[in-house]
């Protein structure tokens, strides 16, 4: 994951562009018929069972749009919750409430759906020395915020982009001209450049893997749509020597079998890009 400074900046820009989206020169609904004066509170109210997320995330929304907005939290982040349950109490301008209620419920809804998936895998997996890795299959522009939903639901995170790791796929290797060259220019790049950025070399057969463990220096091995005989004989080559990830289709009744190979890790793009918003609603009390 990318480091602290420069997460809170990615969530910083996230709700101002979003803000920007969404309220433009004035949520003229509420302006309309709403007194400035006029206050209110709300519940946020839940109408699905599964994990919670975007807490923190509502608390900065509302902040930003309103400093004075009085919040009382009833439900943390990775809580489990179930319908019917309230998740936090709002109170203030009744307009402050109504211009930052959209984005709050977009963005939780979201999250708590990435969430809740990334905990059944993580359950899926406890018991092995198997972690859950989300991706890069994020939707663009809110990266951040569905990394940090992974996060809340039991996963860790693969690289933030295509700046802060080093990820030999199979296009990168065919251009290059073969796995070793491939490595080799990496690792000559990356001393021109001064970077230090871990890499990752993608295997599509057991012959690739023994070839990227000749090569120094590498941090893992993507274990690329392998079966499960396959994925057993490449962790027992790898030996320790670096980490193995399994990629490539792996579903939540697979990745089980995939985990008891003894790879380190298991990756999948459907923690972000598969999932139905968690039901949320604010509702003024």
């Amino acid at each position: 994951m990318i480091p602290k400074a420069q997460f809170e900046k990615e969530i910083e820009l996230i709700i101002d562009n979003a803000l920007r989206e969404d309220v433009g020169d004035g949520d003229h609904s509420s302006l309309a018929c709403i007194p400035e004066s006029a206050t209110g509170k709300a519940k946020l109210l839940v109408k699905d069972d599964g994990i919670i997320a975007g807490v923190e995330f509502a608390l900065r929304v509302f902040e930003k749009v309103d400093p004075k907005l009085s919040i009382e939290v009833l439900v943390k982040d990775g809580s489990q919750v179930k319908k019917g349950d309230i998740v936090l109490y709002v109170q203030g301008s009744s307009q402050s409430i109504l211009k930052a209620e959209r984005l709050v419920l977009n963005a939780m809804q979201r999250m708590s759906a990435i969430a809740t998936k990334t905990n059944t895998f993580a359950k899926k997996l406890e018991g092995t020395k198997t972690r859950i890795l989300d991706t890069r299959k994020t939707t663009p522009g809110i990266r951040a915020l569905e990394k940090w939903a992974v996060k809340i639901g039991g996963g860790e995170n693969h690289r933030f982009g295509l700046y802060d790791m080093i990820m030999l796929k199979d296009n990168h290797i065919d251009f290059a001209g073969g796995i070793t060259k491939a490595i080799e220019k990496t690792r000559n790049y990356l001393i021109e450049k001064g970077l230090d950025l871990k890499i990752i070399v993608e295997a599509r057969d057991l012959e690739e893997v023994a070839e990227i463990l000749e090569s120094d220096g590498i941090y893992r091995i993507l274990i690329d749509n392998f079966n499960y005989e396959d994925t057993r004989k490449a962790v027992e080559l790898i030996g320790g020597k670096c980490q193995s990830e399994s990629s490539g289709g792996i579903t939540l009744d697979t990745a089980r079998k995939y985990a008891e190979c003894g790879v380190d890790f298991i990756s999948s793009g459907a923690l972000t890009h598969s999932v139905y918003n968690m039901d949320l609603s604010l509702k003024a009390v």
